[in-house]
């Protein structure tokens, strides 16, 4: 079922990196394998895995710093990240999302709790299928061409900001708390908290540049998608 999924596991725990392979074999996924971010940068460009399972701390080049380049080029910003790591503390958790990372899991982890959370993280990045074009004053998305623009110049963002708009353009001028934008953009995961969706406004409204006051902080209550309010405020 898998057997299209490719998996780039950076660690530079030969251990680490033989567990997390057998678990992600016996879950049908193909694993390509790297202990240190030259290594690694040097496969993602030339088999741009489906996913990266990153150690934040590896030798030279940190794992953040890694992810921080990845998402800032237009080739690699696309393939989603899960930060593995020991620090646990919640301000890590939010530098490895502000750069650009899907996901975080703390070592220790088990490998059920890895496959399930891996298996959401790309559900939820596989893009949206709707193939009608959407457009606000100037903001287009075009679900078939993946692409969105303002004023017809492209805009960069990660495809989880992209499903956030995408569930923003067809349900306007509604407020929703952050638990329902994650039901409905994140699937339901109950691995991702309440602060995630916070995280991923700020990326998304900083992507949007001239257009950031549609996405609007209802405070107390949530978020909303609004060009009509933005207009009257």
């Amino acid at each position: 079922m898998n057997t299209n999924k490719t998996i780039l596991i950076v660690d530079d725990e030969s251990a680490i990196r033989d567990m997390l392979r057998v678990a992600l074999e016996m879950a049908d996924y193909h694993c390509l394998e790297a202990a240190d971010t030259q290594s690694a940068h040097a496969l993602i460009i030339d088999q741009k895995p489906s996913l990266i399972l990153l150690d934040w701390m590896l030798p030279g080049t940190s794992g953040i710093d890694l992810a921080r380049r990845l998402k800032k080029d237009e080739f690699t910003a696309d393939i989603p990240i899960i930060m593995l790591t020991a620090k646990g503390e919640e301000d890590n958790k939010i530098q490895g999302l502000e750069v650009g990372a899907d996901d975080y899991i703390t070592k220790p982890f088990s490998p059920r709790e890895l496959v399930a959370r891996l298996k959401a993280v790309l559900r939820r990045t596989e893009g949206i299928s709707a193939a009608e074009l959407i457009e606000v004053e100037g903001l287009r998305m075009d679900p078939v061409g993946h692409v969105v623009t303002i004023n017809n110049e492209p805009l960069q963002m990660g495809p989880t900001e992209y499903r956030l708009l995408a569930f923003f353009l067809t349900h306007q001028d509604r407020v929703y708390t952050r638990g329902q934008l994650l039901d409905h953009v994140w699937g339901g995961n109950v691995y991702v908290e309440e602060r995630t969706v916070d995280v991923h406004i700020r990326r998304l409204r900083k992507a949007l540049t001239s257009h950031d006051r549609f996405i609007q902080t209802v405070r107390g209550a949530g978020y909303r998608f609004s060009a009509k309010l933005a207009a009257n405020g």
